[in-house]
């Protein structure tokens, strides 16, 4: 397929209501804003969790990763009912789960309460990981399609950036995570009760945007569906853009979980595979064990609670900056190289953590005795680590995953990869506990920077690039090979 040129480009954009997408495009990419903020605000409170509910190692691993089940289950259940529903209705009901899940989360008494309403909020940061980038990917011209689909990922880290500082602020004007705070509730509580407004101005905004035109279509409401493309765009060929949707669906029955599996060999496509390598990588390189135990991590490096919140709040800052790199570059260089150039950046730096905390002696207190400047090495290394992960894997993940399935079996595609993807992280998440008091940081992060690596022969040997091609070209592509 030749590159489109320049002009051809800017001709296409001239003919779309930039604006208006934009705006729906950022409307859905709020629910990777609760996702980010509902992931991180964990962190600051996980010392005080364990000491208000007398939690040992294990217990605590539990009640951070308790969302990350709950996380999976809603990214599994969210495509299926997004083809059944719609993509905006889910979208409602997230905003609704999230809300719930806050305030819960901070009253909870016990460990057994805190986990069943962290539960409902994995259901809503799952569901909203594969809803916001398969929303964008529908309504995104292909010229445009990675940059808005990054702003997902984008929200995400800002997400996590406010969880940082709120965590950081609050436990700052309180004393502590644990102290007696506003109206005689404790600091921790109110990290997550903060999270009670976006969530709210999340569900008043989906109630101002439209359904998927691709939904509608594959629904048998061509004519909402005409409405929505006319509105997105001013060029006179909503006909013709129904009529290549449709192309590309099986008129027969709407899209099900089934659809996976190809009829010629009864086994799973292709594609599927492709995306659950993708979807499990991003987690085994363990990321989230930098911003779920960021706090916990540099605090068993040497660093006060104070200092390592702080710390939390500079790699927050890193993520967002960095992010606006892939912005910048997806639609420009495309998916793959960004993924190859961050898979080895971020093994690299993690070989640097890995042999500095390896190294490290270790004080009467557990913490860890850094020589020198190994404390700032492992530092610089921690943030560069991120930075390549923010550029790459982080954003480009969900962007292959929300355009790189064909019409038919997005949803369905999207849901098995979610359900992969929260319980890879689900799986880091509970483990890092135990391997920090089994085999040490050093050994840690020596695995993570393996998969680094691994991840690096993935994407050169099975992925491929997707940039400035349109859904319904790569449909019928994937149909070709079933």
């Amino acid at each position: 397929m030749e590159p489109k040129s320049e002009d051809s480009t800017l001709s296409a954009l001239a003919d779309d209501n930039v604006g208006r997408i934009i705006f729906l495009s950022l409307v859905a990419a709020l629910g990777g804003f609760l996702f980010g903020f509902d992931s991180g605000v964990i962190n600051g409170a996980v010392e005080a969790i364990q000491a208000e509910f007398d939690s040992n190692e294990v217990a605590t691993g539990f009640n951070v990763a308790s969302m990350l089940l709950g996380s999976a289950v809603g990214a599994f259940f969210a495509g299926n009912l997004s083809d059944k529903l719609g993509r905006r209705p889910t979208m409602i009901l997230t905003a609704l789960a999230f809300m719930v899940s806050a305030w819960g989360s901070g009253i909870a008494g016990g460990s057994v309460e805190f986990v069943i309403f962290r539960l409902l909020g994995g259901l809503a940061v799952g569901a909203a990981s594969i809803l916001a980038p398969a929303y964008i990917s529908e309504i995104a011209p292909p010229s445009i399609r990675g940059s808005l689909a990054t702003l997902q990922q984008l929200m995400i880290v800002i997400g996590l950036f406010v969880a940082f500082l709120n965590n950081y602020l609050l436990a700052g004007a309180a004393g502590s995570a644990s102290s007696t705070f506003w109206f005689g509730f404790d600091a921790w509580q109110w990290m997550f009760w903060m999270e009670l407004i976006p969530a709210s101005i999340f569900f008043g905004a989906l109630l101002f945007i439209p359904e998927s035109p691709r939904f509608l279509v594959a629904a048998g409401r061509e004519d909402e569906a005409r409405d929505v493309i006319n509105s997105l765009s001013t060029a006179d060929d909503a006909d013709a853009k129904i009529a290549d949707i449709r192309s590309t669906l099986d008129e027969k029955r709407r899209p099900r979980i089934w659809d996976v599996i190809q009829e010629k060999t009864g086994t799973i496509h292709p594609l599927v595979w492709v995306g659950i390598g993708l979807a499990s990588l991003q987690q085994f390189t363990g990321i989230n064990v930098v911003f779920y135990y960021g706090g916990t991590l540099w605090q068993a490096a040497g660093f006060t609670e104070s200092s390592a919140l702080f710390t939390n709040v500079i790699n927050g800052s890193v993520n967002v900056a960095f992010t606006f790199v892939a912005i910048a570059l997806v639609d420009r260089v495309g998916r793959k190289p960004l993924l190859l150039v961050g898979s080895i950046g971020q093994a690299v730096m993690l070989g640097v953590m890995a042999y500095v905390f390896g190294t490290s002696g270790v004080q009467a207190s557990g913490a860890l005795q850094m020589e020198g400047n190994m404390g700032l090495v492992a530092l610089v290394a921690a943030n560069a680590y991120i930075a390549f992960f923010a550029f790459s894997w982080g954003p480009i993940m969900w962007v292959l995953l929300g355009e790189m399935f064909p019409n038919q079996f997005r949803g369905a595609a999207l849901s098995i990869c979610g359900l992969v993807q929260w319980l890879s992280n689900f799986l880091v998440t509970w483990t890092f506990p135990v391997l920090l008091n089994s085999i040490g940081l050093g050994l840690s992060y020596a695995i993570y920077a393996t998969f680094g690596l691994v991840a690096f022969a993935f994407v050169k040997l099975f992925v491929q690039e997707t940039k400035g091609r349109t859904l319904e070209d790569m449909s019928r592509e994937a149909a070709e090979t079933a």
